[in-house]
């Protein structure tokens, strides 16, 4: 019998067995209802912080119903590409009150968040270009610099001294028609802080290079009536590319790019990932619509985000946990050991508390964390029951409190 190299390999790839086998394994955890504060798992309600649904419109009845209507007049899925057959009115309706919510010229739909990265990154700069990167940037700028032909360079996270120092040892290699696209996430989606962008807007206009914001966790969160990270720093104007996905605030799932109209025209014709793939599902596109009906009539929606947010992040300041530079619901609490992270999930989802455990290579080793992260839809009362579980569990593991960091 022929030998199976490939199985063979596989087979001593052992971690996630090795981690099951301390009873310690925390992904694929089955969710058995909708996505709401309170899940079902193995049965049993469990307090849900560790989602993306910011505004908690994953269950609104006017996203179901809208979903429900489009599914009745458009069928399931559109069976190919925006490129070809797969383009609905209902996809351009939701492209142009997109582009108008985030104040750009156009926008294009994704199937994905993770897609828009990597057809725009690797086709709106090629061969003598450079990319330049936060260091912390999601996983999916990560892959879309390595598709891309250009020269990628990173700073260190939110480090704009070293963020000088790239776009001018850039300026000494680049040629005359070379475009340097600055690109980061809006809210950094593990750390909970903030992109420094006036900082980054000033140098980019002090070294000719272009900006782009990766707003996935910024979108329903941050500016006025939650249009992201440039609306809430005034700077719409001159950030170039605005990316956003649809699997947070927006509540299903799918992404989009929003630039001028010369971008969006190049991007169509040229982005590979939407070329080759299928288009989102009309519930998809209708949730969306409804969504951003629901963020532009419900202001309020937002600000009882933030009083989640001031309320939860005082209270784990208080028991002194390390919660790093987040500014924003999306919490990192550290524990600087993996071991720990994993036991410290385990045993917080024993106690009713959903939280997700964070490792390398999503960050440094020494930076391990559980991300808390906020809804609109908790209450106060839920707040502090984590957060008391949270105390009780750290005080049993040891988790280092900020003094000692």
């Amino acid at each position: 019998m022929r030998k199976n190299q490939l199985q063979e390999r596989m087979s001593k790839y052992t971690a996630p067995q090795e981690v099951k086998a301390r009873g310690v394994y925390p992904y694929f955890r089955e969710v058995e209802s909708d996505q709401d504060t309170v899940v079902k798992m193995g049965g049993k309600d469990v307090l849900m912080f560790g989602s993306n649904s910011y505004l908690g419109l994953t269950n609104h009845p006017k996203l179901k119903e809208a979903a429900k209507k489009a599914v009745d007049k458009y069928g399931s899925g559109c069976a190919g590409s925006r490129f070809l057959n797969g383009t609905l009115d209902l996809h351009i309706e939701l492209e142009n009150k997109l582009a108008e919510f985030v104040q750009k010229d156009e926008a294009i739909v994704f199937s994905t968040g993770m897609q828009v990265n990597l057809g725009v990154l690797s086709s709106v700069v090629g061969r003598g270009d450079y990319i330049v990167s936060d260091n912390a940037n999601h996983a999916s700028i990560v892959d879309g610099t390595r598709l891309s032909f250009a020269t990628t360079r990173k700073y260190r996270h939110n480090d704009m001294e070293d963020l000088e120092k790239v776009l001018q040892r850039i300026q000494k290699e680049r040629s005359e028609k070379s475009v340097v696209l600055i690109v980061m996430d809006g809210v950094f989606s593990m750390e909970g802080d903030i992109a420094k962008l006036p900082q980054i807007v000033e140098l980019a206009m002090k070294y000719d290079a272009q900006v782009m914001v990766d707003d996935a966790h910024g979108l329903g969160v941050l500016g006025d009536h939650g249009r992201g990270t440039a609306d809430h720093f005034g700077l719409t104007p001159e950030v170039d590319l605005i990316m956003g996905t649809f699997s947070k605030s927006l509540a299903t799932i799918g992404g989009f790019i929003a630039a001028s109209s010369e971008v969006i025209n190049y991007l169509k014709h040229t982005a590979r990932s939407l070329i080759f793939s299928a288009s989102i599902a009309p519930a998809n596109a209708a949730a969306v619509i409804a969504a951003l009906e629901i963020i532009k009539n419900e202001p309020e929606r937002i600000e009882k985000l933030w009083d989640n947010t001031r309320h939860a992040k005082k209270l784990l300041d208080e028991i002194g946990l390390d919660t790093g530079h987040s500014e924003t619901p999306i919490i990192p609490i550290y524990v600087r050991d993996v071991e720990k992270t994993f036991l410290f999930t385990k045993l917080l989802q024993d106690e009713g508390v959903f939280v997700n455990p964070v490792i390398t290579p999503a960050v440094p080793p020494e930076d391990t964390l559980i991300r808390f992260s906020l809804m609109a839809t908790h209450t106060f009362e839920q707040i502090e029951f984590a957060v008391g579980k949270i105390q009780q569990l750290a005080d049993k593991l040891e988790i280092p409190r900020k003094e000692q960091v």
